[in-house]
This record gives structure tokens, sequence and C-alpha cells, in this order.
């Protein structure tokens, strides 16, 4: 392969800047964004300003494009069909108006005179680089995109291994048109974009033929510490990463060391490789490499002073894209642009000015509860009341309520922190909050203040959720303190390593869009996906409501493109999805389902789960759910989905439900497991009878405590009696284990009490539980108790000194 370094003789292809179809990267600047948009403008800066490797090439210009919109007549036309979409909802009408432009751009003759631009700056790029035809990447590139504050990333194509003149200027305009797809016009309406306001640029630049690739961040992305760099990669073309076909190597750098302080080596058994045609393939990584690093690590810490040097010249965290070369082993940086999430994020929890901060010695207590979910963060307070105002709440502030629940998930994920009046270590802000690792405290109440009435909309504070505490102002010492607290090592740290265990340990999730994040946990799958997120942050319809407006296939389609995040991230490792188990007040909340839910005073033990399945005015709906289970198993090839039956009453409605799933085509074998929540005192006493119908049980602790024990957790006045250690709920669990076993049947366990209390996961353990599944938070430290447990237990039994328990004993 050759050096991409070139030597310029300076000279622009036509005299004015504004007025070219063509500039070369080392004419570019990142301040050409109007020119070039932003990818393009980008890779002219790390050429022009940087020492940072970089394929050299060339951009065509906003200027161009609206040049070939305008003299083919594309604009009216364009215009005439964005005004005629009556509902941007409506994805069928969407998509049609979509394909129609599109094509229109695609069947547009270009003018002579531009394409005769490009076609000669690729002849003349064949001449710079000494090759003849060389292959080339062709990346469209917005001039609204990559800017910090309005991202449009990743709305646009990008061609490979792209050669010959007549074949870039195809690409170019097939770039234009990518302009809009269904997603970037759908993108650019929520925004209140206008098209006219966006141009297109094609950067079209030297082909690297990858052995490796990846992307890069001058930030943990994971938790915003800019003290670190994350490095991932794959082997083959990078696309694979975007797919989440292939679990990137991990590695995280510390920025002032310049040493590996965490790494993560996934098996990679297959990659996607240009082949001689200029077309890809995918092949198999030989045996011998798949669990081997895709980087040397001389080749990661390359790759992070590169970052480095991006970071400190462009003064922002950054978002990179890199490449290594098959035949020179050369790192090229390909891509880079403002990473937007942290850089808001960061930028907004730096939002109260200097007169709010305090020094920690002044630092004022306002409000105390319970540590939920441990962080720490400041912010501006926005206090909701009533979930029809949560539309109103920014990203970056301190969400302060009376407590939560599935509605409020989208302002609780632009949450800085969450302080909430009610609620224990169980209630639904805590385990949402420790799943997206947002600080979180509850139950302020319960400590005599309640967070509502001390805390007010625009209030500047600090919330310390490791302890409990939110303090007025913002405390700068306590950022400076959990930042010294972090130890950093000079030293490469090695991967961490799990001792095997008999007793599995699986994850809860609910977030799709965490589900890659997490993939990389040693979690021997997903023991508890929760159906109701998707209905809440994607869905928001009812599924009534849907069928009643002819769009069923929505609730289908919503339902299977976020089980198959889950399906596909955790692959081949099993995911449990549990079907619909929203109350009739949650359901309610969902757009038109007042005129589906009745009003029922206890909805706890109302209308839920399973008895909805069969009902006749509900079937139709579950069906649904049914058909995007088989799509996601049959159409999309992700056998490791299952499925888990929640609050089932009696043996007969078990039976019922799985007479409809077995009419739709899912029956239990070997290949597709049905399991059942062990909620309900029935479903314990009857085990022996409910065998019959399942493949096993999850036991949902906190509703088990409840029903066992008579008392709502959620409220205030009684939730101290509220304790899933209680003997009674013990018994009850042992009992499930021993009468599942007896036929074969698995025991899981998907409440919070394994995370919280180690001596309970001990008890389980003993009892001869099959699984816990545990928050995402929670997922090593229950791995290192579990084997701890286990090998206790053969100590004990290797030495003759059993441990005893308070039921261990023939009680039935």
């Amino acid at each position: 392969m050759l050096n991409f370094d070139v030597k310029f003789q300076g000279g622009n292809i036509m005299s004015s800047r504004e007025n070219a179809n063509v500039l070369w990267f080392n004419e570019l600047h990142r301040q050409d964004v109007n020119l070039v948009g932003g990818k393009s403008s980008s890779l002219g800066e790390m050429t022009s300003s940087m020492d940072v490797p970089v394929p050299y090439g060339f951009a065509t210009t906003a200027r161009a494009y609206r040049y070939f919109m305008q003299a083919t007549g594309l604009n009216d036309k364009v215009n005439a069909l964005l005004n005629g979409i009556k509902d941007y909802e409506d994805s069928d009408e969407l998509h049609a108006t979509c394909e129609q432009i599109r094509n229109l751009i695609v069947g547009a003759t270009m003018p002579t005179d531009l394409a005769n631009d490009i076609q000669k700056a690729y002849v003349d790029l064949a001449d710079k680089v000494g090759q003849s035809d060389p292959f080339v990447a062709i990346r469209s590139s917005a001039t609204a995109e990559d800017l910090p504050n309005a991202s449009f990333a990743g709305q646009q194509e990008s061609y490979l291994n792209i050669k010959g003149a007549a074949d870039v200027v195809n690409r170019v305009q097939q770039c234009y048109s990518s302009l809009f797809t269904d997603r970037a016009t759908y993108y650019r309406h929520k925004q209140q974009f206008p098209y006219e306001k966006v141009a297109l640029s094609a950067a079209v630049q030297m082909m690297v033929f990858s052995k490796a690739s990846g992307i890069m961040f001058s930030v943990n992305v994971a938790n915003g510490d800019d003290t670190k760099i994350v490095i991932d990669g794959i082997r083959g073309l990078g696309e694979y990463i975007v797919l989440g076909k292939v679990t990137p190597n991990h590695f995280v750098i510390d920025k002032k060391s310049m040493k590996i302080v965490e790494r993560n080596i996934v098996k990679q058994p297959v990659e996607l490789m240009r082949v001689a045609n200029g077309g890809t393939k995918e092949q198999v990584v030989p045996a011998d490499l798949q669990d081997k690093q895709v980087l040397t690590d001389s080749q990661v810490i390359e790759l992070a002073g590169y970052a480095q040097e991006i970071e400190k010249h462009y003064g922002c965290y950054m978002d990179m894209e890199y490449a290594l070369d098959t035949n020179t082993n050369r790192l090229w940086i390909v891509q880079a642009r403002p990473e937007t999430v942290w850089s808001q994020r960061n930028k907004q929890k730096a939002a109260p000015t200097d007169e709010n901060v305090v020094a920690e010695a002044d630092a004022k207590v306002v409000v105390r509860g319970l540590p939920a979910s441990p962080g720490l963060a400041s912010g501006v307070v926005h206090v909701i009341d009533n979930p029809k105002d949560i539309d109103k709440f920014k990203q970056g502030e301190v969400l302060v309520t009376l407590m939560t629940s599935p509605d409020w998930v989208p302002a609780m994920k632009k949450a800085a922190a969450i302080v909430t009046n009610n609620g224990g270590m169980t209630c639904h802000a805590a385990i949402v909050s420790r799943e997206m690792q947002i600080p979180c405290i509850v139950g302020t109440e319960s400590r005599h203040v309640a967070a509502t009435d001390v805390l007010k909309t625009g209030d500047v504070v600090t919330v310390d959720a490791k302890n409990g505490v939110v303090y007025q102002g913002k405390v700068a010492g306590l950022f400076k303190s959990a930042k010294s607290a972090t130890p950093v090592t000079g030293q490469v740290v090695a991967a961490e390593t799990f001792a095997p265990t008999a007793t599995g340990v699986m994850m809860n999730l609910g977030d799709p869009e965490l589900a890659d994040k997490y993939s990389s946990l040693p979690a021997d799958g997903i023991g508890l996906m929760r159906e109701e997120f998707l209905w809440t942050t994607y869905i928001h319809e009812h599924p009534l409501y849907l069928i009643e407006e002819g769009h069923p296939e929505k609730v289908v389609d919503m339902l299977a493109d976020g089980i198959a995040k889950v399906a596909r991230a955790m692959a081949p490792r099993p995911v449990v999805l549990r079907l619909s188990d929203f109350k009739s007040s949650e359901y309610r909340k969902l757009k038109g389902g007042e005129k589906f839910e009745p009003h029922e005073p206890a909805d706890l033990l109302g209308w839920r789960g399973a008895s909805r399945y069969y009902d006749p005015k509900y079937i139709n709906a579950f069906k649904l759910e049914l058909a995007a289970v088989k799509k996601v198993r049959n159409e999309f090839g992700l056998k490791n989905l299952n499925v888990m039956i929640p609050f089932v009453r009696t043996v007969a409605e078990a039976q019922r439900v799985t007479d409809i799933m077995r009419d739709q085509g899912l029956v239990r074998n070997a290949d597709f497991k049905v399991y059942m929540m062990a909620e309900i005192p029935s479903n314990i006493i009857l085990a022996d009878q409910f065998n019959q119908f399942i493949d096993g049980y999850s036991i949902g602790s906190n509703d088990l405590t409840m029903l066992l024990l008579g008392c709502d957790r959620n409220n205030d006045t009684v939730a101290s009696l509220f304790d899933e250690r209680n003997l009674a709920v013990k018994r009850a669990i042992r009992h499930l284990i021993k009468a599942a076993h007896k036929d074969g049947k698995t025991v899981s366990i998907c409440g919070q009490a394994p995370s919280e209390f180690p001596d309970f996961t001990n008890f389980l353990i003993q009892s001869g539980i099959d699984y816990v599944s545990v928050n995402p938070d929670m997922v090593k430290a229950t791995k290192r108790n579990v084997a701890h447990f286990e090998q206790r237990i053969m100590l004990d039994k290797a030495t003759g000194r059993g441990l005893q328990d308070p039921t261990d004993y023939d009680w039935e």
C-alpha cells in the first residue's frame, strides 16, 4: 500500500474557494464547515494543521451540491414532496416520499462542468499518490453535522472500495440522495431544521485496506471521565462495529501516564474484508487469532497519542475512527468529530455560575435520603409533580419528584441526578437509575424532609448519591476529591478474570441502547429484559389504539427492533424477555390508553400479566407481542431469545397462555424456552402443577415478598416491614427450588435482594438456585460473591463442616 503522505504545490482548483466545486484536504480547515461540512473540514484540519496520519483526498463542496440541486430543478420538486407529507410519524408515508426524492436525485443528470471537476480531481489524486485508478472511500459530510450542539452524524451514507472516475461521480450523486433517507429526513423535521439549510459534501479519500479498525473517544463515554481515552477495535473493516455484529476489544488508557489501565479482549469469530473487485465479504477469523488482541499495546498507545493531540487541537472531547493498513501495518485516522453526549452533559453540569460554587467546608446539607444509585453530580433542579410535564425537562438537570414510573424514563435518561420523596432500594427510580448509572437518592421523606418541599426549580445543588446527601450549591471540592480518589496506575492492567461458577449470573436490562455497552460484562445472559421499557421509550402508544388506527405493524416492528438489539449484543448467550406486565394505570398513560383501560383502585392486584393475554378485550394486542418474538427469532435468526410470562395466578392461566403461544407458532422445545415469573404465593404452592407448562421460573422477589407479607414496599407507612430475607420468603423460595428441580425445571431470581445482600445470595446458592439475575452495576461483584460462596460450600463439605440455616429442615 502506498504511503499517503503527499507533498503539495499550492494553489486552489478554482480561484475562489467559495465558488469551487472541489477542494483538497490541505486547503481545508475546521472553520470550513459551511463549505464542506463537519467531516470534510475535520479531515482537512488534520491534514493541513496537524501531524496526524490521514489518508489524502478531496471534498466536493456545499456550493457543488446546491448547484446540482438548482441546475437539475430538484429543489422545487423536493420541497413539494416534503410539504406534501401529512404525518411524519406515519412511517409508510415518510418512506414512500423519501424513496421518491432519492430516486429523483439519483436519476438526474449531473451538470457536465460539475461532473468534469469531480473526475479531474480523482485523476489528479491518482497522480499525487502514484497509482492508476486508486480505490477510494467516499464519505458524506453534511454542513449541519458533527457540531457539538446539533449532531447530524450518521444520518447520511458512505461508500467504500470505489474505483474509476465515472463511478466516483455516481457515488457522489448517491451521497447527495442519502441526505433524504427516512431517518435523516425525520431527524431534521424533529429538530425543526429546514432541509434548505443543509448541504452535502462528499469526502473522497484514499482507501485504507484495513486488517483492523475501530473507534476511539478522548473521554470515557461510559461515565464521562475525561482523564481517560477509550479505544475499541475489531478485525477487518469497521462496519461490523456499527452493526454490532462483532464485539470489539476494549481498551481504556490513562491520559496522564499513557498506560493501558483496563482491557477487555472478546473472541471475534468473523471479520468483514475487502475483495479484489472492490466489494466486501465476511470471512472466518483463523482460530488461533479469534481471542487475540487486534492491536498491539504499542499501537493502542500510539492511537491514544493521536486522540490526545486531536482533543488538544480542537479543545473539546473527540469521537474518532481509525484503520490499520494491511500492507504497511500503519495506523490512519479516517475521521474525527466532536463527541456530543458528554460534551453537552458536562457543559450543562458546569452550568452553575461561580456564585453558586461553595467550598467543601461551607457545604450545607439540604436533603438526605437513601443512596439508591451511587455517583456524584451537580446541576440545576427541576421539580416535576406530574408526568405530563416531563417534556419540559432539559438535559443535565437534576430531576426532583415524588416518585417515578415507567413513563418517566425519557426524562430520567436526560437527568444529571434524580432525587425522590418516596421509594426504597427496589423502587422504579432506584432500579432504572442503577441500570443507567445515574446518581439517585430516594425516600427523602422517610428521612423527615421531602425533597419537593425543600428544593425548588432553578436551585443549584450537588447530589452525593454515594452517601445519600444533597448539598446546596455546587460543591466543587467534592468532585476534586472523587477524582483524586480514583487510582491511577502506571502499569498495564491485565484483563479481568472471573472464576467459573455452577450458579449462573445473569443480568437485568430494560434499555436496548445499553445492550452493547454492557455486553462485555461477565454475565451468562439476560435473565430479565423488561418489555415495558420499549413501550414507554419507543412506542408510546397503546397497542389496542394502534390496532384501531390500522397500524399494528408498528408494535411488531418496534418491539422486534428493540428486542433484537439486546439479543444480538448478547448472542450466543440467552436472553429472557418478560412479556408485557404494565398495570392498567401505566397502560392508560400511553397514547389512546384512556379508551381501553379500566380505573382500578388496586392495580397491583388487577388486570396485569397473564390475565390480559387471553382476555377477549386484549388478546389481539398480545398476539402482536408474540409476532415480534417470532420476527426476532425467525427473520433475524436470533435463536437465543426466550420468553417469560409474568403474574400467572392459576395453573389454568398458564395453560391458556401457552396454548395461545402454540397457536401463534411459538412452541416450547430444546431451542425455545418458556419461563414463568414466580411472584404469587400460588406459584410456590402449586409449582408441581405449573411445571407441566413451563421450562423454569424466575422469582420476582419484590412482588412475592409483598404478597407473602401483605405489605406494599412503596407505602412508607409499612415499607419497613418489607424484607426479602424474611423467613417466610426464604421458605417459599426453598420449596419452589425443590419442586421445580423434581421435574427438571430451573429456578432463577431477578429481584434486587442478591444485589443488596450477599448473605441472601449465599442462601440462594445453598438452596440450589440455578441463576441469579442482577442489575449491570452488580454483575462483577455478584460473580465474585457466587464463586466465593460456592468454594466455601465445597470446602465445608470436604471438611464435614456443613453450614446451618434456619430453613434447613423438613417443613412440608
